[in-house]
C-alpha cells in the first residue's frame, strides 16, 4: 500500500448539537470526488440526541452508512425511512432536497455511523434528486482466505487473488464513486485490485493500519486518519495488533470549480447565491 498523504479527522459539531469527528476538503479536493467524511460514535446519547432537523443540500451527494443504533429519515420527496445498523442510505440531491435525520427511539445502544460527501459534476447539479437504501436488499459481504470481511456499500470491487466481483446494490455514484467497509483481524490481511480507480482514500475508525512509507521505513497508522493511496492491481493492506476496521473510497475525480457555502456546493458564487435564494422561497419543497 502506497500512502499519497495522510488527514486526521478533527472534532466538529453539526446539526442540533450532534458530535462528530471530520474530515473534509472544500479547497483543494485531495480526495476528489469526495468532499467531507463525518463520523458519529459515541454510546452516550447526548452526543447525538439533537440530530439533523430538516435541512436543504443542492450539488452533492449524501452517503450515509450505519454500523450501529440508527437514524430516520424524512424528505420532501416523501421517502421516511428507519435506517438502521448495516444499512446504507445515498442522495443524489441534484437540483435540490430537503431532509431530516433524527435518531432511532429504540436505538438505545449508541451510535457509529457515517455520512460522506461527494461532489456531482455541473452537468448534473440541477438534475432531479434520486434516493436509494439498502433496507430491502442487504450489502453483500465476501471473506478471503486470511478472513478478511469486505462489505461492498457502493460500485464494484473485487480480491486481487479472486475472480470474484463483489457488487453492492447501489451503484451510479458520482464520479464511479465506490465505498466499501473491510473488517481485518489482527495482523490480518488483504489483497485489493484496485486498478480500476483513479483515487483511493481509506479512512480508519478502528485499529491501525501497517505500512512502508516512501523513506523506506514501516509505519503505522492509527484511528481517525485517512490515508489517500496509490490505486494498483495487487494493493497490500495490513492490520497492526488489533483488529482493523477502515472504509474504502475509491473513485474518478470531477476536476471542477467548487464553491462551497454550508450545504450547498455549486461551481460559481451566483449558483450558490441561487441556492439560497430558491431554499428562501421555497422552492425546495417541504417535508410532510
Amino acid at each position: 500500500m502506497k500512502v499519497l498523504s495522510k488527514f486526521t479527522a478533527r472534532p466538529a459539531m453539526d446539526g442540533d448539537g450532534v458530535n462528530i469527528k471530520r474530515v473534509a476538503d472544500f479547497m483543494n479536493t485531495r480526495f476528489d470526488p469526495y468532499l467531507m467524511i463525518d463520523e458519529i460514535k459515541s454510546n452516550d446519547q447526548q452526543d447525538f440526541i439533537g440530530g439533523f432537523p430538516p435541512h436543504p443540500h443542492r450539488g452533492i451527494e449524501t452517503f450515509t452508512y450505519i454500523r450501529k443504533g440508527g437514524f430516520e429519515h424524512r424528505d420532501q420527496l416523501g421517502n421516511v425511512k428507519a435506517i438502521r445498523a448495516g444499512d446504507v442510505q445515498w442522495m443524489s440531491t441534484g437540483s435540490g432536497v430537503v431532509h431530516s435525520e433524527m435518531p432511532l427511539a429504540d436505538a438505545n445502544e449508541g451510535l457509529h455511523g457515517f455520512q460522506i460527501w461527494l461532489n456531482m459534476p455541473a452537468k448534473d447539479k440541477m438534475r432531479p434528486a434520486i434516493y436509494q437504501d439498502t433496507t430491502d436488499t442487504p450489502n453483500p459481504v465476501v471473506c478471503n482466505d486470511s478472513c478478511a470481511n469486505l462489505k461492498a456499500l457502493a460500485g464494484d470491487w473485487q480480491f486481487a487473488d479472486s475472480p470474484q466481483i463483489i457488487a453492492a446494490s447501489i451503484q451510479g455514484l458520482a464520479g464511479n464513486g465506490a465505498i466499501a467497509d473491510l473488517m481485518l483481524n489482527e495482523n490480518g490481511q488483504a489483497q485489493l485490485d484496485l486498478s480500476a480507480h483513479q483515487s483511493v482514500s481509506v479512512f480508519i475508525y478502528q485499529g491501525e493500519l501497517e505500512y512502508v512509507d516512501t523513506s523506506g521505513m514501516q509505519v503505522k497508522a492509527t484511528e481517525g486518519q485517512l490515508l489517500v493511496i496509490e490505486p494498483e492491481l495487487n494493493t497490500h493492506i495490513k492490520a497492526g495488533n488489533q483488529d482493523t476496521g477502515i472504509l474504502l473510497l475509491a473513485g474518478c475525480p470531477i476536476n471542477e470549480k467548487i464553491v462551497h457555502m454550508g450545504p450547498f456546493v455549486m461551481n460559481s458564487q451566483a449558483e450558490i447565491n441561487q441556492a439560497i435564494d430558491d431554499y428562501q422561497q421555497g422552492r425546495f419543497g417541504e417535508i410532510v
